[in-house]
């Protein structure tokens, strides 16, 4: 299955110069939304992952259905101020800016086997503040699964040497 052909490209949106890659239109196709599931989760398999972290939003899409996949659980990282509890936080650059994730304190113990998983890798930003995050609470990443990869903004290159896979490779805009 080419999930490239699934991904609808927006031109101009959220703002002018943004190609946008919208990934509804395979989401809404069930075949493809299992697969893709299963073949982000499939390097990680047989590595003990122990928990999935799912990178809001769009990354609890995915997140939540590579847990229930691998028999994991599942803890979300989001944005400032939505978790309930007492949280831990890691901020990170932004083209103007910063911006940051949270992780409940308590969702991650010393020595759990964790995956990270989100529906793009673009900067690298938000994932590499993930694996900080991670790493602060006693987490072992065992790797990064992503749907798409925007390969020209080298955002791989921020997660340093934590395996990553990903299904779709977008060389340029």
């Amino acid at each position: 299955m080419d999930f490239k052909d699934l991904i609808r490209h927006v031109p101009d949106f959220p703002k002018k110069g943004i190609g946008f890659k919208d990934i509804t239109t395979a989401l809404k196709d069930s075949e493809a939304f299992r697969r893709a599931v299963q073949e982000m989760v499939e390097p990680f398999r047989n590595r003990a992952v122990d928990l999935v972290v799912g990178i809001e939003s769009r990354g609890f899409i995915f997140g939540g259905a590579a847990a229930y996949e691998l028999g994991t659980g599942f803890v979300p990282a989001r944005k400032p101020g939505k978790l309930p509890a007492r949280t831990v936080r890691e901020s990170y650059s932004l083209e103007y800016g910063t911006d940051a994730v949270e992780i409940h304190a308590d969702a991650i113990s010393e020595g759990r086997k964790i995956l990270i998983v989100d529906d793009l890798l673009a900067t690298g930003g938000t994932a590499a503040a993930c694996v900080r995050l991670v790493k602060k609470l006693g987490g072992d990443i065992v790797g990064a699964a992503f749907f798409i990869e925007l390969d020209f903004l080298d955002g791989r290159r921020k997660l340093g040497n934590i395996p990553v896979h990903t299904l779709v490779r977008f060389a340029s805009e």
